[in-house]
């Protein structure tokens, strides 16, 4: 993967806040839409979403997904040629009396702020997506995977 796509990917990531969280349901896979806020050095992804949601009893179950972040579409060109990137990864939880729930929670809210009265709601968990794997298409015949350690030696080599 060269600099500019590096930089496309790290872009992406960094300047949307809405993509697709893939789960295990109990009758296979599920997708939904989540908004997500990305932690300092790449090191994973909050998601802050109700048990009463079937992704978050999903994720209770199986704490795997896959999170799907997608250029915007543009009505004059080819949906094929979009830049998109997929990161899979472990779901932890991130208790409210854990040492990096509030730091999480205020990530979260500074960069949503409309979400900050679901905060006081007794059925929302802040999770954290860790990435495992991160699969980037860059457009067409652009495509390339990386691990973890990957995503981050990315972001520093761009900044």
């Amino acid at each position: 993967m060269n600099l500019q796509e590096q930089h496309l990917m790290l872009t992406l990531i960094r300047n949307r806040r809405w993509a697709a969280l893939a789960t295990q349901g109990p009758d296979g896979p599920d997708a939904s839409w989540v908004a997500y806020v990305l932690e300092p050095n790449y090191s994973g992804f909050l998601l802050h979403l109700s048990t009463l949601s079937a992704h978050t009893r999903n994720l209770l179950a199986h704490p795997r997904a896959g999170l799907t972040i997608s250029e915007p579409e543009r009505d004059d060109e080819d949906p094929q040629t979009l830049a998109r990137v997929t990161i899979q990864g472990e779901i932890a939880i991130i208790p409210r009396d854990h040492p990096d729930y509030q730091s999480a929670a205020l990530r979260y809210q500074e960069r949503l702020p409309a979400s900050a009265p679901r905060f006081e709601f007794g059925d929302f968990l802040l999770l954290r997506l860790i990435p495992v794997r991160i699969r980037f298409i860059g457009g067409f015949a652009r495509a390339h995977t990386l691990d973890h350690d990957g995503l981050r030696a990315a972001a520093q080599r761009t900044s």
